[in-house]
């Protein structure tokens, strides 16, 4: 079990907040729950990680999966970055193409999850009040004019609800986050929709950058130079696709390792796939050891 520290944190229902958490390995059971449940989006699945592998947040004990969505976007990143280090390891190697338009060649980049810098909030909220630019006013239907917003920051169910929609329409993405997180225009208490839609481009760059800087940061911006072209380019990092992904890759193995372990200990296989990737390891190292030593009795 390891033990870690959010950059957010969630309020209980007393109002403390809990930031500490502890962190169980994944087991065969929750790599082989994220391979069939492939064409399921990445929000939900991370969801499903968190709630199973996340065994407290401070005092919340067990977690929920209303818990795990509930988490701030960041937290979320966190876990997984987490996840994907106590599963694999702290090193991550992958290829992209070079995104200058005359180029494009394959770049191989690498670097340590350890060293991704994080960036903890200072304002726990879970509200945010801010004032709007003069120019960035809403202005209601009988003129008049309210520049105080009020707002919760995303989090994993607005990521679930949102995500799909962001290969459809990017702009209705964001005025559907928008109408989540927005709790007050003005007087206005959990505005309508159609007031959000009036929101001038001006008023939304606003709160977004607000939600910004009030917000913990995982920062997954890899910046490399192409050897090619001997250009800078900077590669945003899909993290939760990206280890999801390995697991994928990988699910064949997991099968023939329960298979080996099944043939020589005679174990079921529920006992094998309760097993983290780690002890599954350490077995089959133990059992290709001993095979050695008694090939070479002979």
């Amino acid at each position: 079990m390891e033990t870690y520290r959010l950059p957010g944190g969630c309020l209980d229902d007393k109002g403390e907040l809990n930031q500490e958490v502890e962190l169980a390995p994944l087991t065969g059971k929750e790599e082989e729950l994220l391979v069939q449940n492939t064409g399921k989006e990445s929000a939900s699945l991370v969801t499903t990680v968190i709630s199973r592998c996340l065994k407290r947040l401070g005092s919340i004990e067990p977690v929920s999966e209303e818990v795990a969505r509930n988490l701030l976007v960041a937290d979320r990143q966190y876990l997984i970055l987490k996840f994907r280090e106590i599963t694999f390891g702290a090193d991550v190697r992958f290829t992209v193409s070079c995104p200058w338009p005359d180029c494009g060649e394959p770049v191989d980049l690498e670097f340590s999850t350890r060293n991704v810098s994080i960036k903890e909030s200072r304002d726990k909220g879970p509200f945010y009040s801010m004032e709007l630019s003069g120019k960035a006013a809403y202005e209601s239907d009988n003129g008049k004019h309210y520049r105080k917003i009020v707002f919760r920051l995303p989090n994993g169910s607005d990521q679930e609800t949102v995500s799909p929609l962001l290969y459809e329409n990017e702009a209705g993405a964001l005025t559907t986050l928008l109408e989540r997180c927005i709790q007050d225009i003005g007087p206005v208490k959990n505005p309508p929709g159609e007031m959000i839609h009036k929101l001038s481009p001006l008023a939304r760059m606003e709160i977004e950058k607000q939600m910004t800087a009030v917000a913990p940061y995982v920062d997954l911006d890899i910046q490399s130079d192409c050897p090619e072209c001997q250009r800078r380019f900077t590669v945003p990092f899909d993290l939760q696709d990206f280890f999801f992904g390995e697991l994928r890759t990988s699910i064949d193995l997991l099968y023939r390792q329960v298979h080996y372990l099944a043939y020589h200990y005679h174990w079921s296989e529920h006992e094998i796939m309760e097993m983290t990737r780690e002890k599954r390891h350490k077995y089959i190292e133990i059992l290709a050891d001993e095979i050695e030593r008694l090939n070479n009795a002979l």
